[in-house]
């Protein structure tokens, strides 16, 4: 057979199979070609992880569908929280300490007799006939004047001089006092000395003293805030829902009350001691109405690391260190 006709024949017989491959479905004339001209079929495309293919069939009528998710298990009951306890401060601290009212005017001076505590006060106030003019009023003639202990009822220790001229009552505070009154109001007025007094506020050290600590009452401030704002939600959780809206009537008018109370006293937007010093009572008296032992303290704050010194260099044999880069005389 010459050799035209036997390279003729393949390409004869490709074409009459072409109708047949045309005809035929898409992977099948796809795989005629892959054999004849020697091609490697390419790997069907793998579809993208993630993506959903459709909703699954439904099963058959008498075979059992998917099983039911069954039920969660029960979740833990969370903690109870505890209240914050800052620590509560001792009459030991201001015992014979000369406090005035808002750091400016009158004397409070705390003092033990035996098992008992007493107190010399000079009251500051104004003149009645001369209200423009000041005065001065010493209780008991400035004897001292023997007080009642009333134990620790809102956490701190709590005094009080039910009977004198001027009924008072004496709340410790960290370095001073919380003066209230315990009459019908909050001036007491002594008509003989011609003077009218309103000794209610706090009583503590003078202002200009209390300026070097204002970093420390700074930071204590941050920690006594934030006793009082985990207390106040502890007791709304804790109180029935008709009992909820006399505690956040309660809690509002005492940030009203705080600033009112130390607005007056000395240089108190340069140290802050005042609404420190309020602050952590009022944490205390949380703490102690949701029936914590205020005698142990949960919370406090660190003490402020000091920076340690650069080492000095070592001097150098025929150079003063004082004198640092300068040559020795020769």
């Amino acid at each position: 057979m010459p050799r035209t006709r036997r390279l003729l024949l393949p390409l004869l017989a490709a074409a009459l199979a072409l109708p047949a491959t045309l005809a035929a479905p898409p992977a099948q004339a796809q795989n005629f070609f892959e054999r004849l001209f020697g091609i490697k079929p390419e790997r069907p495309p793998v579809p993208p992880r993630g993506v959903p293919e459709g909703p699954p069939a439904a099963p058959a009528p008498g075979e059992p569908g998917p099983a039911a998710p069954g039920p969660e298990a029960p979740r833990p009951a969370p903690v109870p929280a505890r209240p914050v306890v800052l620590k509560a401060p001792s009459e030991d601290g201001v015992i014979g300490q000369e406090l005035q009212l808002n750091g400016t005017s009158g004397t409070l001076k705390l003092e033990r007799a035996g098992p008992s505590v007493t107190a010399r006060i000079k009251l500051p106030g104004t003149k009645i006939s001369q209200p423009a003019e000041s005065c001065t009023v010493p209780l008991a003639n400035g004897n001292p004047i023997t007080l009642s202990s009333e134990g620790k009822p809102e956490g701190a220790p709590r005094f009080e001089a039910a009977g004198a001229e001027c009924p008072l009552r004496f709340d410790v505070v960290e370095g001073g006092v919380l003066v209230s009154s315990l009459g019908q109001g909050p001036v007491c007025t002594f008509s003989n000395a011609d003077c009218a007094t309103t000794p209610v506020g706090l009583w503590g050290p003078a202002g200009a003293t209390l300026i070097p600590r204002a970093g420390e009452f700074d930071t204590a401030r941050g920690v006594a805030d934030k006793a009082v704002r985990d207390n106040y939600k502890l007791m709304t959780q804790r109180a029935r829902r008709e009992d909820v809206r006399p505690i956040v009537s309660e809690q509002a008018a005492f940030s009203a009350d705080r600033e009112q109370l130390c607005r007056g006293y000395a240089r108190e937007g340069t140290h802050g001691f005042c609404h420190l010093r309020v602050t952590e009572n009022r944490a205390l008296a949380l703490a102690t109405r949701l029936g914590a032992n205020t005698a142990v303290p949960t919370a406090s704050v660190a003490p402020r690391r000091s920076r340690p010194k650069p080492a000095a260099e070592p001097a150098v044999d025929g150079v003063n260190p004082d004198t640092a880069g300068e040559m020795p005389p020769e």
